[in-house]
């Protein structure tokens, strides 16, 4: 079977994670909302490739809440570190009864091996979940005003790492909410939720932070 990740553990509030480096506790946060004039949905590196294909599931346009998941990282009880477990665009305040995987183009789930995923890739150590509007308006940006709003001298570190929201398309409102990704460069896959009669509950990029 494809990797899946056990979202229903990793989205509880207070779950606990260890390893042989420490513990992991889950925090929730929220990230602010995120407009999306057509309901299309792009997960992404927006300063490496904010031309990515959108998921090929779409919701109704409007503007959606975010929620960022972070890992509290533990050694001998002791805060020492703080990582962006999972990003989540929530479409509607319900529990998911199941976890899909989020394609994108012509991607087939069919043809994925065994714990292989679908995932974007992060060069510059951020991710997002964002309409291609507003992915489309930041093509036209400048080099020194992206530096200026999304890679300033010293990023947000608590309680959300690297988070940064900017309206990119003052006509929509169609915004950009960045976090960092989990332990940096990689590469990240999204899962949708559904409710037991199919409807989107939620999308879910897992920045593979905690073990398991």
């Amino acid at each position: 079977m494809p990797y899946t990740p056990d979202l229903g553990r990793l989205l509880t509030p207070g779950a606990r994670f260890t390893d042989q480096h420490g513990s992991y506790v889950v925090e929730v946060h929220p990230a602010g909302d995120i407009v999306l004039p057509t309901g299309q949905v792009v997960g992404c590196d927006p300063l490496v490739c904010p031309d990515a294909e959108p998921f090929t599931v779409a919701v109704p346009p409007g503007r959606y809440s975010a929620r960022a998941w972070v890992a509290v990282v533990l050694r001998e009880d002791a805060e020492v570190d703080r990582r962006v477990a999972a990003f989540e665009l929530v479409v509607a305040e319900e529990p998911a009864s199941r976890w899909e995987p989020a394609v994108a183009g012509d991607q087939d789930v069919a043809k994925l091996g065994a714990d292989d995923y679908f995932g974007y890739g992060v060069d510059a150590g951020i991710g997002t979940l964002a309409d291609p509007t507003a992915l489309a308006a930041l093509e036209g940006w400048d080099e020194e005003r992206v530096e200026e709003v999304f890679i300033p001298a010293e990023l947000p570190s608590s309680p959300v790492p690297g988070l940064i929201a900017a309206v990119l398309d003052e006509a929509t409102g169609a915004n950009v909410v960045t976090v960092t990704t989990g332990w940096g460069d990689g590469c990240y896959g999204t899962w949708i939720g559904r409710t037991a009669d199919g409807r989107v509950t939620s999308f879910v990029t897992d920045f593979m932070v905690v073990p398991g």
